[in-house]
């Protein structure tokens, strides 16, 4: 079963409280976490169409704060899959709601396997990029499973 990438697009939005901060008035960092988290597993459910858990995340880089009053846009897609693993791509935005101007805060790369109702991994269908962008995201994905393969075997 193949999908394209568009299949799994996810926009996500998440309005910054008070509860949601420390003491700078900056969103915490596992706030960020848990809501990239679900945005992506829900790419995943959109691609895989099963039962999906979240295995690995690599390079979360926070660049910059949100703050109290913030909307964070998160935005998620499959970026490549293999066997019974999928790489979800995550980007965040905050936009001010007062001004729209909006700035890029976080990046992350989830990895997540698909389960049988037997709660055991199975396998997943292809995903196909059209765009060039998406075309670019796929081998970068691809090189990071192989990374991440590789690490796995060393820790072992």
């Amino acid at each position: 079963m193949e999908k394209f990438v568009k299949d799994s697009n996810v926009i996500m939005h998440e309005l910054i409280l008070p509860n949601d901060t420390n003491n700078l008035n900056t969103v915490f960092g596992g706030k960020v976490m848990q809501y990239m988290d679900l945005c992506a597993a829900m790419s995943a459910y959109k691609f895989a169409r099963t039962a999906v858990v979240t295995a690995s995340v690599d390079r979360l880089d926070f660049l910059a704060p949100a703050r109290v009053g913030d909307m964070l846009i998160l935005k998620s897609s499959v970026n490549y899959s293999h066997n019974s693993s999928m790489e979800v791509g995550v980007r965040i935005d905050a936009e001010n709601v007062k001004t729209g101007k909006t700035r890029h805060t976080a990046t992350a790369y989830l990895t997540f396997v698909s389960l049988d109702e037997k709660g055991k991994p199975q396998k997943v269908g292809n995903i196909i990029p059209e765009t060039d962008d998406e075309k670019r995201r796929y081998e970068e994905g691809e090189e990071r499973h192989a990374q991440r393969i590789e690490r796995l075997k060393n820790k072992k």
